[in-house]
């Protein structure tokens, strides 16, 4: 996954890969201000809810971006109130996986990612029919989002 923020927008690029060949990209836009950090947390919970949507029992996430990784492995502290509330979010998602690694890869081995995050900003709708488009309207940290994740957990809990 790859996301990237500058004058233009906002943008995000995730590629998930299945059994049996399986591959799925989807490229997010983002109708409301996200920096850099947010649309790379955006695109691991889009990476992360797609895993879950496809069923996927653990889920193998790579990421270009020392700062989620880290803050995801618990190797750095989120002392930002937004990157708390991403990594807060992660957290609770990573739950519902049995097994779940967020690895950073260096931005070279991110290529495919980095092209679908341009892709997404090339404001060319509706000509890339394989692969999935999504504007979000707003960041995943609401309370809302949160409690969402935590009632999936309790439900697959039980």
């Amino acid at each position: 996954m790859d996301g990237s923020s500058n004058q233009q927008g906002s943008e995000a690029g995730v590629f998930f890969e299945g059994p049996d060949g399986l591959l799925i990209e989807q490229v997010l836009r983002f109708a409301f201000k996200a920096s850099n950090n947010q649309t790379k947390y955006e695109a691991l919970i889009t990476g992360m809810l797609l895993a879950k949507e496809m069923e996927a029992k653990g889920l193998l996430a790579k990421s270009d971006s020392l700062l989620v990784t880290g803050l995801v492995t618990g190797e750095y502290q989120a002392k930002d109130p937004q990157m708390a509330a991403y990594l807060e979010y992660v957290q609770a998602l990573k739950e519902t996986f049995e097994v779940f690694e967020l690895v950073h890869v260096p931005r070279e081995h991110n290529a495919r990612a980095d092209l679908l995050a341009k892709l997404a900003s090339s404001g060319k709708r509706g000509r890339h029919r394989t692969v999935i488009q999504e504007t979000l309207k707003t960041a995943r940290t609401t309370a809302d989002n949160l409690a969402e994740v935590q009632q999936i957990n309790t439900l697959e809990a039980r």
